[in-house]
């Protein structure tokens, strides 16, 4: 069952399921481990779907005879029941033509990615036959699942994947020891106005730079159950917040609303369906929030209507510590509001606004919203670049920089570090003494693995990778925005958001010992990252320039919106508004090397000064979609 130089990889998904990016990784990881890879077309992804007719069978058998694969891939990451019957269909059309090894057949291994429940079945049924990914895993765990050897594997592979493979032995001495369970809560209680109503972010933050540095923990909490009562719900969360201040952990407390919270606060919202968070639907419930929590900073979900309006509640009921906006993001083109793009960039602009006379901080919560839509590593950071720049032309003076590491989770450490720190760079350059930029990274929202143990181990290891981002400077980052261990199991309990806080305030100072005594690389030195970075920035700067540029009045709502339209902005995963917004999709996305860039239909990778080219050429049209979709807003 091991991969040899005549092997065949064939990857295999039913059309139904629109997860691509582990198969797309896998598959760049073969080829650059020189292996011929090839993808299930169409036809043969509708066969997959209805595998259990035997005509179906032969045509996925044949199919795989004529490519002379050996060694095959399946993926299916939604229905449990659907997939584990699709693998016993397709072992069967393969046993009944003897197409296995062990019967002289010439398929040597079969790979089966999907959900952790449905992989630890097919391992059973299949007795280890049928190799498993549940997501997560590492280069390393990859390709020696796949029996890759290791002298196939290229050196720029091997020592990308090193500086993860060492943060992981990290992450497993900090979990083993156990010494982080006795971490103390930081005294933050350092100046008068902590847990005031004039207590601000940036109070707490310059009143305990102290040595050791421990930076501020954000976390997001949101307890729900459709089993109960809204205001049980409420009641569940007022305690959980209660707890988190008394035990001193966290310092901001980021309250997980439900999405009718966001979309239609203060109505009646009768049989509605919650959607997940805690339902808080009216102003005195989020004084009640207030109450219970002090001394702790508060912050929540933007709305996703009526959006300048939410912004001032939050402002006079929980004095929110800063406001976060999705810009492009959180309406129709992601499902996630009612509005229009450009009613949405309108409402948010508006709301910038006044959060520039109430002097709190702003957060982009959006490069990662890129991310997940396909996007690739130039773009989320211009998409980060153009909302700082945004912000501060409207007089926003601090920037809260959220990076979400690992995303997509196959995201190698040292392209994350060349990622964050151009992203880095570009926002930084933006500073001058009425603008302040606060860095806060945090784990990918899909990176952690359904064992707990094991997910205990990759919070310490991407907290090490949080602070190689700028490995000499102590008080960097600022913020950690905590994402509890049991991410991908269940919802995190007051309990585990304080082992998760414990987890990373240990680790973080662990690293930084062990960096000291020089027990581990200086990554500022690392030359693999710091030539990834330099073309990221020039890349990047190519975008940013040919939007000053070509397009008219760029930070407004009418310059956001050319941008995207026009294509500045890849985005091949979009699902909403797909017509209007057809030049945002028109590229393609491959991961290449643990990164993800643009690439022509031939594969073939492009350069930015093509995607400037394209966008400019579709600029005129979109004026014209503009001025009409201004029209409709008026009347």
């Amino acid at each position: 069952m091991f991969a040899v130089d005549g092997d065949i990889f064939a990857f295999i998904k039913p059309s139904l399921d629109a997860h691509t990016l582990g198969i797309n990784s896998a598959a760049e990881l073969l080829r650059d481990c020189g292996y011929q890879v090839i993808f299930a077309n169409e036809s043969i992804a509708e066969a997959l779907n209805n595998i259990r007719y035997e005509v179906n069978q032969e045509k996925i058998v044949e199919w795989i005879n004529k490519n002379d694969v050996s060694q095959i891939g399946l993926s299916y990451r939604l229905d449990q029941d659907e997939a584990v019957n699709m693998v016993g269909y397709f072992m069967n059309a393969l046993k009944s033509r003897d197409m296995l090894s062990y019967q002289g057949g010439p398929i040597k291994a079969i790979y089966f990615a999907g959900l952790p429940k449905t992989c630890e079945i097919i391992e059973r049924e299949h007795k280890g036959f049928i190799k498993t990914f549940i997501g997560g895993e590492s280069v390393k765990e990859t390709l020696t699942k796949m029996g890759i050897p290791e002298e196939r594997i290229p050196r720029d592979i091997i020592e990308g994947s090193l500086y993860d493979d060492l943060r992981m032995e990290f992450g497993k001495d900090i979990i083993n020891s156990q010494a982080y369970d006795s971490f103390e809560p930081v005294n933050r209680a350092t100046y008068d106005e902590y847990g005031t109503a004039k207590d601000t972010v940036v109070k707490r933050l310059d009143s305990n730079m102290n040595r050791p540095f421990y930076p501020l923990m954000r976390a997001h909490v949101g307890p729900y159950s459709s089993s109960v009562d809204r205001m049980e719900s409420v009641k569940e969360f007022l305690s959980w917040a209660d707890y988190l201040a008394k035990t001193g952990y966290l310092d901001i407390l980021s309250i997980g609303t439900s999405q009718l919270t966001q979309s239609n606060f203060g109505e009646d919202w009768g049989d509605k369906p919650n959607g997940g968070g805690v339902p808080i639907n009216s102003p005195e419930e989020y004084r009640m929030i207030w109450d219970a929590s002090r001394p702790l900073l508060l912050r929540t979900y933007a709305g996703t209507k009526n959006i300048p309006q939410l912004a001032k509640i939050y402002e006079e009921t929980i004095n929110i510590c800063w406001h976060a906006l999705s810009l492009w993001w959180f309406n129709k083109l992601d499902g996630r509001g009612p509005y229009d793009l450009y009613t949405n960039l309108k409402q948010h602009i508006e709301t910038l606004e006044y959060i520039a006379k109430t002097n709190k901080p702003f957060e982009p919560n959006l490069p990662h919203h890129f991310a997940f839509r396909g996007a690739d590593d130039v773009t989320y950071i211009v998409s980060a670049y153009l909302a700082a720049k945004l912000a501060k032309k409207i007089g926003v003076k601090t920037l809260i920089l959220q990076n979400m590491l690992n995303t997509p989770r196959y995201t190698w450490g040292i392209q994350d570090l060349a990622k964050s720190r151009a992203m880095l760079t570009l926002v930084k350059s933006l500073e001058d003494s009425n603008f302040r930029v606060i860095l806060q990274p945090r784990a990918g929202l899909d990176y952690f693995k359904p064992d707990l143990e094991e997910a205990k181990i990759q919070l310490a290891a991407v907290t090490a990778l949080m602070d190689d981002i700028d490995p000499h400077d102590e008080s960097s980052p600022p913020i950690i925005h905590v994402v509890s261990y049991s991410e991908a199991s269940h919802l995190a309990t007051p309990e585990i958001i304080n082992e998760s806080i414990k987890i990373t305030q240990y680790s973080l100072q662990k690293y930084r010992e062990l960096r000291r005594d020089g027990k581990i690389e200086d990554m500022s030195k690392n030359t693999d990252v710091e030539e990834r970075m330099q073309e990221l920035l020039e890349s990047a700067r190519t975008i940013i320039s040919g939007i000053e540029k070509y397009v008219d009045n760029p930070y407004s709502a009418e310059g956001f919106y050319k941008i995207f339209a026009a294509g500045f902005l890849p985005v091949p995963y979009l699902w909403g508004e797909v017509d209007e917004f057809k030049y945002a999709k028109a590229w393609k996305t491959k991961p290449v090397k643990g990164s993800v860039k643009i690439v022509g239909e031939d594969g073939m990778l492009i350069q930015s000064d093509k995607v400037v080219d394209y966008a400019v050429g579709n600029l005129e049209e979109v004026e014209y979609i503009l001025k009409e979709r201004a029209k409709e807003i008026k009347l």
